[in-house]
Order: C-alpha cells, then sequence, then structure tokens
C-alpha cells in the first residue's frame, strides 16, 4: 500500500478515537467532574476517555511512521469534523445545517492542503538538542498562557492543549522513525524523547480537560487549528519539510488553510444542550375553602 495513503487512513482512525475521548471529556467536564485531578483519577468515565486517547495516540505515531507533519497533523482537524455527529448525538438534538456546512468546508479545505502536502516520507528526526529546545519552548508558552485565570482562560488553556500536541508528535516522529530502523531504538536520545513525548501528550490531555469546561466546539476548534500549525513550523524549521508544487503548491494551501478556518468556525456555532422543553401549562388550583371551627 502507498505510504501516503496508509498514513491518512491511520489519521483517520485515529481522528475518530480523539472525537470520542473528547466528546466524554467534554461530558465529564459538564458534570463538573474535571473540577480537580483527584476526581478525574477516581471517575472511571474519564479512564476510558484516556484509553481512547491512548489508542488514539497510537494510531497517529502510526502515522507519523508513514507521513510528514505537514500532511499528518491537518488531518487532525478531521477529529472535529468527527465529534460533531457524536457531540449532538450525545447532547441529544440533531445536527444543525450550520454544521453540515462546517463539516463540508473543513473536509474541503482539508483537501486542498493535502495536495501540496502530500510529499515523500519522512526521513529527517530531530536530535535531542533540538527536541530539548523544541519542549523548552513549548513548555514556556504553556506556562504563560495558562498563567492567567480569567473568562478566556478555556480557549488559552486549549492553544496550550495544541501546543503540547503538536510539540508530542514530533517528537513521536523520531520515536516511530528509529523503531523502523531497528537498533538505534534503545539509544538514550530516543529513550529521552520517548519521556518528553509521554510528558506533552499527557499534559495536552489533560490541558483539553480543562479547557472542555466552557463546551466542547471552540475548545477543540481551537486545539485543531493551533496543533497543525505549529507542528508544521517544526517540520519546516528543522525536519526539512517542504510544501510540493512551489507557488501552485503555497496557493493551494492558503486557500485550504481559509476553507478548513472557515469550516472550523462554522461547527463552532453549535449548541452544546439541547433546547429546554417548556413547562407545561398546569390549570390553575381553586384555593381549598376554610372548615370553620
Amino acid at each position: 500500500m502507498n505510504a501516503t495513503l496508509l498514513a491518512v487512513l491511520l489519521c483517520l482512525a485515529a481522528a475518530v478515537a480523539y472525537a470520542a475521548a473528547a466528546v466524554a471529556q467534554e461530558r465529564l467536564a459538564r458534570r463538573g467532574v474535571a473540577r480537580s485531578t483527584a476526581a478525574l483519577l477516581g471517575n472511571s468515565a474519564w479512564w476510558w476517555s484516556a484509553g481512547l486517547n491512548a489508542a488514539a495516540a497510537l494510531l497517529h505515531a502510526a502515522a507519523l511512521r508513514y507521513g510528514p507533519l505537514t500532511l499528518v497533523q491537518p488531518l487532525g482537524a478531521l477529529t472535529l469534523v468527527a465529534a460533531v455527529p457524536l457531540g449532538a448525538r450525545g447532547a441529544g438534538r440533531r445536527v444543525v445545517a450550520t454544521e453540515w456546512r462546517g463539516t463540508l468546508a473543513t473536509v474541503v479545505g482539508l483537501g486542498l492542503l493535502l495536495l501540496p502536502a502530500s510529499g515523500p516520507g519522512p526521513a529527517e528526526t530531530l536530535t535531542l538538542a533540538e527536541a530539548l529546545t523544541v519542549s523548552a519552548a513549548t513548555a514556556g508558552v504553556i506556562i504563560m498562557l495558562t498563567a492567567r485565570k480569567d473568562t478566556r482562560s478555556g480557549l488559552r488553556h486549549a492553544t496550550a492543549s495544541g501546543l503540547a500536541s503538536a510539540a508530542a508528535s514530533a517528537l513521536t516522529q523520531t520515536v516511530a522513525l528509529a523503531a523502523g530502523r531497528g537498533g538505534a531504538l534503545l539509544s538514550f536520545r530516543v529513550v529521552s524523547v520517548a519521556l518528553l513525548v509521554v510528558v506533552f501528550a499527557v499534559g495536552g490531555m489533560l490541558l483539553s480537560q480543562r479547557a472542555y469546561r466552557g463546551g466542547l466546539g471552540a475548545p477543540l476548534a481551537v486545539v485543531n487549528l493551533t496543533n497543525p500549525l505549529a507542528a508544521a513550523a517544526i517540520g519546516m524549521i528543522l525536519l526539512g519539510e517542504r510544501i510540493q508544487g512551489g507557488v501552485l503548491g503555497v496557493l493551494l494551501a492558503v486557500l485550504g488553510a481559509l476553507a478548513a478556518a472557515r469550516g472550523v468556525l462554522l461547527l463552532t456555532r453549535t449548541p452544546q444542550q439541547p433546547p429546554p422543553l417548556s413547562a407545561p401549562v398546569s390549570a390553575p388550583v381553586a384555593p381549598r375553602a376554610r372548615v370553620a371551627a
């Protein structure tokens, strides 16, 4: 099977698993379970969502073995597309027309992005110094984003989650390529990078859990926009990845990014709860007659 096609199929499976986990996490946040880490660790539903996240991460790592970051990361936006019907069903409502339009725009935009990004499989990996630099820079930005607590902290936590996921993906590619090459798997560099992957993957999941306190749509959209942009920057700056097709490829990528961004914005305009049922109007109750003593 073609390596690019295999990477796309693995990304699709990962997107469905990530979407199911996100819907489960949002429900926990809505019920107030996510107020503390101790409450999460004692909740079986959270462990189920963590298992889904772990399965999705393994599929994502496999995709990074066969496709470059510039191809694999944009497909992460399909998580939002999959989460729309899953979230609607969980909220007891139907998917509305705006959501279908957003889904279509996102899919078309991703298609345009994939054309110039579908280059050869990854060949370069991060050195230990590059991995530590990426990790330190990402951690610093995450700390700045999550330091303040205000009405916009949910979207800042979502941005931080997207950055953590992008760093984890870039680091995962180094481990995945080393696993494919055999001998270097247990080297100090690969083991160190693998530990950083665990830190950023778990951190990204906890950050997204906090972001979902304000609902699913907007935070998940921010995660899915931040993640591929940050990962693409890492891939182009440190891994030698490039957009294919010259000027035409860049133009397609820009059009695709605009269409996908429009689709994501439409998908954020979704009710998180079913509309409240109107209370039935009851007939007035006649006052009871007082019995004279």
